[in-house]
């Protein structure tokens, strides 16, 4: 008799086999969705934060030439340079001087120097063959001290140019004459400028750069 309840036990279903007969089967998803191109799903999807800032760009820091850098010898000398050619362009700002008289007081100081110059023979001549076989044909002078100096000399012959043109034409009175007045006052500015900017880069030890000189004189070198 107790054999009996044993027997409908062993006869009910156990709880494993109940529940593997009504657990539903699980659907896997192929790798292929998880990693479509197009389709992203929620565990691939990353959402990147927008910056609308735009990237620093460096500027590039310029370089200039301090004092530092260039022997004072190479200064002064190139600095001297520029002396040849502003006292033999002194004549042109003659106009200048009879039209604007105050304008002389600035130069004033310079005539003793410029009459000596003038009153000794050929110092012109001498002059420039001294600073061209002297310094720009010298290799024992740097190539700092070279350029200036024939920066100078190409500016002194520009110069004589036009002496050249007047003594050629000879123009006179009328109109002739007005077109010499503005080509000296613009030589003589232009001289002077040039003498001025010259003279200061070369005490900052900087490499002066005249129109049209430059080339001519780089071209020599």
């Amino acid at each position: 008799m107790a054999s009996i309840p044993l027997l409908r036990l062993s006869l009910l279903p156990t709880a494993s086999t109940t529940t593997t007969h009504h657990r539903k089967p699980t659907k896997f998803r192929p790798l292929s969705l998880l990693f479509h191109p197009l389709k992203s799903s929620p565990i691939t999807k990353i959402n990147f934060p927008i910056t609308t800032q735009k990237p620093k760009t460096l500027k590039p820091q310029k370089s200039s030439i301090t004092m530092s850098t260039t022997p004072a010898s190479d200064r002064l000398i190139s600095s001297i340079s520029y002396f040849l050619p502003f006292i033999n362009g002194l004549h042109y700002g003659g106009f200048l001087f009879a039209q604007y008289p105050p304008l002389s007081h600035l130069f004033q100081p310079l005539l003793p120097f410029f009459s000596l110059y003038k009153s000794i023979p050929y110092a012109s001549f001498v002059s420039f063959f001294a600073l061209y076989l002297g310094v720009v044909r010298n290799p024992s002078f740097s190539s700092y001290v070279r350029f200036n100096a024939m920066q100078a000399l190409v500016l002194d012959v520009l110069l004589v140019l036009p002496l050249l043109l007047q003594r050629i034409f000879n123009p006179g009175k009328g109109l002739g004459f007005k077109i010499m007045v503005m080509s000296h006052n613009f030589l003589f500015v232009f001289i002077v400028s040039c003498f001025v900017y010259g003279v200061v880069s070369s005490i900052l030890g900087r490499t002066p750069y005249l129109p049209i000189v430059a080339d001519a004189a780089g071209r020599q070198m």
